[in-house]
C-alpha cells in the first residue's frame, strides 16, 4: 500500500473518483467527481464534475483536470496514478502527452489517501438526495 510519506510534494499525483454515490443535481442530472491530489500532501489539487452517463473524464475533462493541478505547483509531477478499475483512458494519454508516467494500480494500494479524501467529501456534500 502507497503512503504518502513516500513522496515528495510534486513527486506524484493521484487521480480517482471522489465520490462513493452520484452527487445528483436537480437542473444537471447525476455526477461522479474526479479528483486529483498530491500523493506527499493529499492536497486536492484539482477536480471535475462528469457525468454519470459519461464512462470516464472526457479529453476536454482530462485537460481541465491537470491545468487545474498545474496552476497550484506551477509545474507537472512525474508520475500519475490512477486505479486499475477506474475507466480514464484520455486522462492517461493527457498525462502521458504532458510527460507524466501514468501508473495504473489496484484502488487498495491508494486506499490511505482515497478513504480520507472521500470521507471529508461526504462530510462537505452530503449523501445522495432524491430526486
Amino acid at each position: 500500500m502507497l503512503e504518502p510519506k513516500q513522496f515528495q510534494a510534486n513527486d506524484a499525483w493521484l487521480a480517482f473518483k471522489l465520490n462513493d454515490a452520484p452527487v445528483c443535481t436537480e437542473a444537471d442530472g447525476d455526477f461522479n467527481v474526479i479528483a486529483l491530489m498530491d500523493a506527499a500532501s493529499c492536497f486536492i489539487l484539482g477536480m471535475e464534475m462528469i457525468s454519470v452517463d459519461s464512462a470516464e473524464p472526457t479529453q476536454l475533462d482530462s485537460k481541465r483536470l491537470i491545468q487545474s493541478a498545474y496552476a497550484h505547483k506551477n509545474k507537472l509531477a512525474r508520475k500519475l496514478f490512477i486505479p486499475t478499475q477506474q475507466k480514464a483512458d484520455h486522462l492517461a494519454a493527457e498525462a502521458a502527452q504532458q510527460g507524466m508516467s501514468v501508473v495504473r494500480t489496484p484502488e487498495d494500494d491508494l486506499q490511505l489517501f482515497i478513504r480520507e479524501a472521500r470521507e471529508g467529501f461526504q462530510e462537505h456534500v452530503g449523501g445522495p438526495r432524491s430526486h
